[in-house]
């Protein structure tokens, strides 16, 4: 019968398994982080353009409030630009700070900092995103995103390296003191293999 406390698991898995453990837990400060800007008809234009999203409801102010709305309704998957915080302010050193092929940006609202006891990886990428739209957002609201709850931590050598694959559960909230959608965004942490590794 062999040992309960051997564990034959790769360095790299067990590097992971602290994080593993806090799944279920909020790793956030408790703290909104308010988005870059309020929700205005300009930004509703230009995200409605290039995608020719033609209700009314987005351009027209007055055709917005006979549809029982008090004002320009944001499109309902615009509220993840208009919550997100900004990448880069003026004084603060420059976003992408290598001129690698693959350089990663030194900080971005994606690759949080604050992610708990992630072990240091070189890249990361996003897998996929899902979202729960409680409320129409209207234009003059101000969005950020509250919370970071781990809903899974799944180590796992892919193609491009070895890594995990996290997903991560935040409301995004309105000025006016309500939940406005519900995101569940996910990602993959990883270090790329080395020249003659093998690959999954």
């Amino acid at each position: 019968m062999s040992d309960p406390t051997d564990d034959d698991r790769p360095a790299w898995v067990r590097a992971w398994d602290d994080m593993v453990a806090l799944v279920g837990t909020d790793l956030s400060d408790g703290q909104t982080r308010w988005g870059a800007d309020v929700v205005e008809a300009g930004s509703i234009r230009r995200y409605a353009e290039p995608l020719e999203l033609g209700s009314a409801i987005h351009h027209d102010e007055d055709a917005a409030r006979a549809d029982g709305h008090d004002g320009l309704v944001a499109p309902a998957t615009s509220l993840l630009t208009f919550a997100l915080p900004p990448m880069w302010r003026p004084g603060e050193p420059p976003l992408f700070d290598a001129e690698d092929r693959d350089a990663q940006p030194a900080r971005s609202p994606i690759n949080n900092e604050n992610n708990g006891p992630v072990p240091r990886t070189a890249g990361f990428f996003a897998t996929d995103l899902e979202m729960d739209f409680l409320r129409p957002v209207l234009a003059g609201e101000r969005l950020g995103l509250r919370g970071r709850r781990l809903v899974a931590c799944t180590p796992k050598e892919t193609r491009v390296g070895r890594g995990a694959f996290m997903t991560i559960e935040s409301e995004i909230v309105s000025d006016r003191g309500d939940v406005v959608a519900r995101q569940r965004t996910s990602t993959y942490a990883y270090d790329p293999h080395l020249d003659g590794e093998a690959t999954a």
